[in-house]
Parts: C-alpha cells; sequence; structure tokens
C-alpha cells in the first residue's frame, strides 16, 4: 500500500508539473512566464528519469533490482535541477527588469558549471548502491550556494517591489533545500528521512503554481515583461 501510495504521488506530480509547464509556454507571450514553462516541463522531465525507473521499481522487483538505472537518473535530475535554477535567476531577471548585473550573472553561471562538472566526476559512484557520502557533500555545496543566491534574490526584490504574487518564492526554495538537505546527509543511515523528498517535491510544485497563478491573473500583475527570452540561455 505505501508503494502504491507513492507511486500515484509521482505519477500526478510528474503529469501535474510538466502540464503547467506546457500550459504557460503555449499561452503566454511575457518572457517571464515563458521561462517559468521551460523551467517546469525541464523540472518533470528530469525527475522522471529517476521516479519513473523508481515507480516500476517499487511495482516490479524492487529498488535493489534497478540500483544502476535509478543511479543514472538521479545524475540526471541533478544536473536538471541545476538548469532549474539557472532559469528562475532569469525568470527573477525578466520579472523584475534587471539590467547588467555582470558579476551575480557570472556567479550565478559559475556555481551552476561547478555543480554539473561535480556531478560528473566517476568519484561520485551513481551507479553503486551506496554511493560516497563525500561526493554527495562537494557537488551540493555549489547548488546550495547557488539556491541561497536565489532566495536572497527573491526575498529582497519581493519586498522591495511589494511584489504579493511572488512574496513567497524565496520560502519556497528555502523550504525545498531545507527538506534535500537532510536527505543528502542522512538517508543512507537513516532511511527514513529519505521521506523528506516528498515535502520538498511540494514545495516544488508550489514553486510553478506561485508562477502559473500570477501568470493567470497577469492582467492585475505590475511585473509582467513583454521582452524577448534573454540572451545567455
Amino acid at each position: 500500500m505505501r508503494n502504491f501510495a507513492e507511486i500515484a504521488f509521482d505519477l500526478v506530480y510528474l503529469i501535474g508539473v510538466i502540464s503547467v509547464g506546457f500550459l504557460m509556454i503555449k499561452n503566454n507571450r511575457a518572457a517571464q512566464y515563458k521561462l517559468f514553462g521551460i523551467m517546469a516541463v525541464i523540472l518533470g522531465a528530469g525527475d522522471a528519469f529517476h521516479l519513473i525507473p523508481r515507480a516500476y521499481a517499487l511495482a516490479t522487483t524492487g529498488l535493489a533490482s534497478f540500483t544502476g538505472l535509478l543511479g543514472t537518473g538521479k545524475l540526471i535530475t541533478s544536473i536538471t535541477m541545476t538548469v532549474f535554477y539557472v532559469l528562475l535567476y532569469y525568470v527573477w531577471r525578466s520579472r523584475y527588469h534587471i539590467a547588467g548585473r555582470d558579476l551575480l550573472t557570472i556567479a550565478v553561471w559559475c556555481l551552476a558549471g561547478l555543480r554539473i562538472v561535480l556531478c560528473l566526476f566517476p568519484q561520485n559512484e551513481w551507479l553503486s548502491a551506496v554511493p560516497p557520502l563525500s561526493w554527495g557533500i562537494y557537488r551540493n555545496i555549489p547548488f546550495a550556494l547557488l539556491g541561497l543566491l536565489i532566495i536572497v534574490l527573491f526575498y529582497t526584490s519581493a519586498k522591495e517591489h511589494t511584489d504579493t504574487a511572488f512574496r513567497w518564492m524565496w520560502l519556497t526554495i528555502t523550504l525545498s533545500f531545507a527538506c534535500y538537505i537532510p536527505v543528502v546527509l542522512w538517508a543512507q543511515t537513516l532511511p527514513a528521512v529519505g521521506m523528506l523528498m516528498i515535502p520538498k517535491t511540494c514545495a516544488y510544485v508550489w514553486t510553478v503554481l506561485i508562477g502559473y497563478r500570477s501568470m493567470k491573473n497577469q492582467d492585475k500583475d505590475e511585473f509582467i515583461s513583454e521582452n524577448s527570452l534573454p540572451s545567455g540561455l
């Protein structure tokens, strides 16, 4: 019964977030919402590489029989999640009409690039049933710093502009990392900690829904940009 509940949750999440993403891409001209839609599709598609094999494993012979496939899925998800935050940075730039700030953009790309490079090192042992904790920490240091940077940017900008539609964006990202970091550190020794991935996923759904609701109420939204997609993507 527990396996069935997890499978159902994962499928609803994947179908929901990808569907919302396609709706945002198709039905809007504003750059920030197209970016949000692309971001949502990448989030769902990337997670699918891990969650669909996991669902199949839970429905058949168990996780131990699919170690390599699940590890590959985790690698792909790690990379697509990094891209997710880079796109979220450009949503911030588009929404608040940010120009310049070249050093900030360089910092975002450097942190994202470092994270992806660290994910590709063979020392991560993605295909192992018990990958080394040390490399789990190494690759997530730049990721956490990238997340912290995005949190600060959305918090300060939403507060400065009294942006009620995006006032909780910083909190959704904070909650996702608050649930993710304990999993990285302790899931191997305390498997129950892995349950934190459920509220982490819900935090990402909240992030996507903030963008979707803002798009639906865009006639009342003062932060819409009709510019084309930012260069450099």
